[in-house]
């Protein structure tokens, strides 16, 4: 299974839209509180479309929380990663945390997971910070499932 934790997500619509890539691959999508709105949010919901019932959800209220109940192999994707998130061969069952859109994820998480940082390639211009988040997550759940040929 592959573990999807959002760390205190800002923004409803990459929530239900990260929601949707989940159910429709089968990844189980954690949230880690505080969250920047309500699950029950109708922009969450309006997201995620009709797949936010199908999607399997927990909601957790801190990262060590979380890590605790699922002592798996995790990576953190980040823009100062040092390889490539194609650059790892992802175990069945792990776990991929994504940043908040607004303040990433805190200094002690990156040296927490130092050595799996990973990131996806971009080219910095001027102007251009990253991905937008759901795009982002949906470029690593779709890297791990063809690694394990969609099934």
């Amino acid at each position: 299974m592959i573990h999807v934790v959002l760390f205190e997500p800002d923004i409803p619509q990459n929530t239900g839209n990260i929601a949707r890539t989940c159910a429709i691959t089968g990844a189980k999508l954690h949230l880690i509180r505080p969250l920047g709105f309500s699950i029950d949010d109708r922009q969450v919901k309006r997201a995620g479309l009709d797949y936010w019932d199908k999607v399997e959800l927990e909601v957790h209220d801190d990262l060590a929380a979380f890590c605790d109940k699922y002592p798996l192999p995790t990576y953190l994707l980040t823009s100062h990663g040092d390889k490539y998130y194609t650059q790892v061969e992802y175990e069945d069952e792990c776990v991929i945390i994504f940043g908040s859109e607004t303040g990433g994820v805190p200094p002690a998480l990156h040296e927490q997971f130092k050595e799996q940082r990973i990131k996806i390639p971009m080219r910095h211009r001027a102007g251009n910070r990253s991905l937008n988040l759901s795009n982002s997550a949906a470029i690593v759940i779709y890297e791990i499932w063809r690694q394990r040929s969609f099934l």
